[in-house]
C-alpha cells in the first residue's frame, strides 16, 4: 500500500504469487527490469521502506525476505515491523510499529528466513531496507486471527476459512491437491484449485479434518464439488469433535452430485474440529462451515494470542514456514489408514511460491537452484 521509493521496480512485485523471474535482456525506460521492488541509489543518509496490508490479520510466526536475482543491488541489511490497525487506515496513521525482525544482515540472491516470536495480532507489516536496493518477494507466514468484534457482528461466518483462522490439521491423502485448497477464499477457478486424492483400491475411504477458528455452533455446511465432473465423491459425512474430545454426528453419509454446490443444515452443537469423510474417494473444490462462536470462545479465544505457538528449533520452524501452502502435505501419498498431519500455517500476504529444496540451516543460494544459468553471474544492468 506504500513505498517511499520504487524508482526501478514497483512495490507491488513484493507480493506477486510465484517465483521471481529474470531475463538478462530486458531493459525499460527506468533501466534494468526486475521482478521485485527496487529503489534508486541513495545519496543521503536514511533508508527505504515499503508497507504491506496483510491479506488476513493474524499472528506472525515467520518472515521470508527473498532477494532472488538481486546480486549487486540487494540491501545489506533489513528490518521488519508489524502493527495492528483494524479498519480503513491511512499510512500516516500507522505510527505504533513493533519489531518483528530486528535490523539484521541478509544475503543477495537468497531466501532469507526469520522466525518471529511475538504473540500479537498484526494487520500491516513494514519492510525497511538499509540503505537501499532491491527485494524480489516478501512472505509473511503465520496463523490468521480475525477481528473478534467484526466476526461477532457478522453473526454467522465460515469458521473453517483460512482467512478466519481455520486450518486443515490432518487428511488421509493429498495425492493430486492439497486439502488446504478446501479453505481458500472465493470459488475454485479450476479443478486444480481443489483437494483431490488418489483412486482407492481397497475398502476404506478418504477424509480430511479441519480445526475451526475456535469453538463454535455450526448451522450450515457447504460441500462444493465444482469442476469435479467424473471424480467427485459418491457420498460424504461430517463428524464434529467437541472441546473435551467427544464426537458428534453433524451429517450422516449423504449422496453427492458432481460439479455441484451442496448445502446441508447441521445441528448446532458446540464443536472445535470437523472431519469430512468422502466415500470412497474423490475431489472437492471447497468446504464451508458456517456458524457462530460460542459465547465463551468469542470472549477469550480470539483475544488470547496464537493458539498454536511455534515448536522445535529455529531450523525446523523455518522449514515449516517455507513449506508452500499448496504443498503443505508431503508429496508422498500416505499409506491407507495412516493419516497425515498438515502444517497449519499459511501465508498472510499472498499465496506462496513453489519451493526448491533448501539446505539445512542456511538460505537458498544461486548455485542450489536448478533454474540458474551461467550467464546469471555476469548479468547486465543493476540499477
Amino acid at each position: 500500500m506504500y513505498a517511499n521509493d520504487d524508482a526501478f521496480a514497483a512495490k507491488e512485485n513484493l507480493i506477486t504469487p510465484g517465483r521471481p523471474v529474470f531475463d538478462p535482456t530486458t531493459f525499460g525506460s527506468q533501466g534494468k527490469v526486475y521482478d521485485g521492488w527496487e529503489t534508486r541509489r541513495r545519496r543521503s543518509p536514511g533508508h527505504d521502506e515499503a508497507i504491506v496490508r496483510l491479506g488476513a490479520s493474524g499472528v506472525v510466526h515467520g518472515v521470508v525476505v527473498d532477494t532472488a536475482w538481486f546480486t549487486g543491488n540487494y540491501p545489506p541489511e533489513i528490518a521488519v515491523d508489524g502493527i495492528c490497525a483494524d479498519g480503513i487506515v491511512d499510512v500516516a496513521d500507522l505510527v505504533d510499529w513493533q519489531s518483528l525482525v530486528a535490523r539484521t544482515a541478509v544475503q543477495g540472491d537468497a531466501e532469507n528466513a526469520f522466525a518471529v516470536e511475538r504473540p500479537r495480532r498484526v494487520t500491516h507489516v513494514r519492510l525497511r531496507i538499509f540503505p537501499d536496493g532491491g527485494v524480489a518477494r516478501l512472505r509473511v507466514h503465520g496463523e490468521a486471527l480475525p477481528d473478534p468484534d467484526l466476526l461477532a457482528a457478522l453473526g454467522t461466518a465460515d469458521l473453517a476459512a483460512l482467512e478466519h483462522g481455520g486450518r486443515v490439521v490432518a487428511c488421509s491423502d493429498a495425492f493430486y491437491g492439497s486439502p488446504n485448497n478446501l479453505l481458500l477464499p472465493g470459488p475454485a477457478r479450476t479443478m486444480g484449485e481443489g483437494w483431490e486424492n488418489a483412486r482407492r483400491r481397497d475398502d476404506g475411504n478418504d477424509w480430511v479434518e479441519v480445526a475451526l477458528v475456535a469453538e463454535a455452533e455450526l448451522v450450515l455446511a457447504e460441500l462444493d464439488t465444482s469442476w469435479f465432473l467424473h471424480n467427485a465423491p459418491g457420498w460424504a459425512a461430517l463428524t464434529g469433535r467437541t472441546a473435551d474430545g467427544a464426537t458428534v454426528e453433524l451429517m450422516p453419509r449423504t449422496a453427492l452430485q458432481p460439479d455441484t454446490r451442496h448445502r446441508f443444515r447441521v445441528p448446532a452443537t458446540p464443536v472445535t474440529h470437523v472431519r469430512m469423510d468422502v466415500y470412497p474417494d474423490g475431489g472437492l473444490a471447497r468446504l464451508r462451515l458456517h456458524g457462530a462462536l460460542t459465547p465463551e470462545a468469542a470472549r477469550i479465544s480470539l483475544r488470547a494470542g496464537p493458539r498454536h505457538p511455534p515448536r522445535g528449533p529455529t531450523g525446523e520452524i523455518h522449514r515449516q514456514l517455507l513449506d508452500p501452502l499448496h504443498r503443505a502435505a508431503p508429496a508422498r501419498p500416505a499409506r491407507r489408514g495412516e493419516g497425515r498431519r498438515v502444517r497449519g500455517r499459511g501465508v498472510l500476504v499472498a499465496l506462496p511460491h513453489g519451493g526448491a529444496r533448501r539446505r539445512r540451516g542456511r538460505p537458498l543460494r544461486a548455485r542450489d537452484r536448478g533454474r540458474r544459468c551461467a550467464a546469471h553471474r555476469a548479468q547486465p544492468g543493476g540499477g
